[in-house]
């Protein structure tokens, strides 16, 4: 058995490490697409506060709007809305692959492109329309 090779002596594939890779749009796709179901996740407590606060009176439902309402609170719901919009639209992506479609590379491409720009557009169309609809700033 002198001639047997062992593990050290053959020739082993290095797995490439993510410093090889060109960042891509459908890689970054897909890395967003997590983050914002994380971010989905942590916002559901905003969503619980609200519901808590509109059972619990006019005070606690104040307080929440005080917050809400405030250009950090409007922030972290504008930046909700879109996480919760991309996210969507990311999973329609994902479902439309479940389906076999959309493998090709051009296909790909377009799908990362629309989810991207529909996120973004869909949620300023929602923020301007909700805006009109209340009478704006106040």
């Amino acid at each position: 058995m002198a001639n047997a090779k062992t593990p050290s002596d053959l020739t082993r594939p290095i797995s490439p490490h993510l410093q090889i890779y060109r960042p891509m749009l459908t890689m970054m796709m897909s890395i967003v697409h997590r983050i914002t179901g994380g971010a989905l996740y942590v916002g559901t407590l905003l969503l619980a506060w609200w519901l808590l606060a509109i059972a619990s009176g006019p005070n606690a439902y104040a307080t929440f709007q005080a917050v809400a309402g405030s250009f950090i609170g409007r922030l972290v719901l504008f930046g909700y809305t879109w996480a919760l919009l991309h996210h969507m639209l990311g999973g329609l992506r994902h479902l439309i692959w479940d389906t076999g479609h959309g493998f090709g590379p051009a296909e790909r491409e377009w799908a990362a492109r629309a989810t991207l720009f529909g996120s973004i557009t869909l949620t300023l169309l929602l923020w301007i329309f909700m805006y009109v609809m209340t009478g704006g700033l106040r």
